[in-house]
């Protein structure tokens, strides 16, 4: 149960990250995560934001939002050396938590959020139009780069916790 409440909570904080640091936009290197043509739109705007307290806020999201995700590992790894699991279940938990939480970023933000809603042109409507915001899987290799790594984090984090 722990696991699945640990995995939920993952999605919830990328859903709040990714809608924080959209309000806030506190660096240009977030737009590699948007299509080519709304990267092109959206760069003389970034060029031009001074440093504020808005973006401030924004680096302060993503911050919170990293140590939010290792304290959903710590959690789940705790909670497992008190039940004094193996190598196996602490993977599984932690590969568990990270399939869920990929499986969300897919389905619900990549095709959900950015193909099917304004969700983004709503924020940044210089790029309303794009074709880019109708093209599930543009960042195909970027994904399965991410899911090639969801795996092998899991077995380190494991084995860590497990000779912890």
């Amino acid at each position: 149960m722990l696991t699945i409440i640990l995995a939920l909570s993952g999605c919830l904080l990328l859903f709040l990250g990714i809608w924080g640091v959209t309000v806030t936009l506190p660096t240009e290197k977030l737009l590699t995560f948007f299509p080519e043509d709304v990267q092109e739109k959206l760069k003389p705007r970034v060029e031009n934001l001074p440093m504020s307290f808005r973006r401030i806020f924004g680096w302060i999201i993503l911050i919170l939002l990293v140590v939010g995700y290792l304290g959903l590992f710590i959690i789940g790894g705790m909670d497992g050396m008190r039940k004094g699991f193996a190598f196996g279940q602490f993977f599984m938990r932690f590969f568990i938590i990270g399939a869920v939480i990929k499986a969300f970023d897919i389905i619900c933000l990549d095709y959900f959020l950015l193909t099917k809603t304004h969700f983004f042109q709503h924020f940044f409507p210089e790029t309303e139009g794009c074709k880019g915001w109708e093209e599930f899987g543009y960042n195909r290799s970027q994904q399965l780069r991410q899911c090639i790594m969801i795996p092998i984090g899991c077995a380190l984090t494991a084995w860590l916790f497990t000779y912890l």
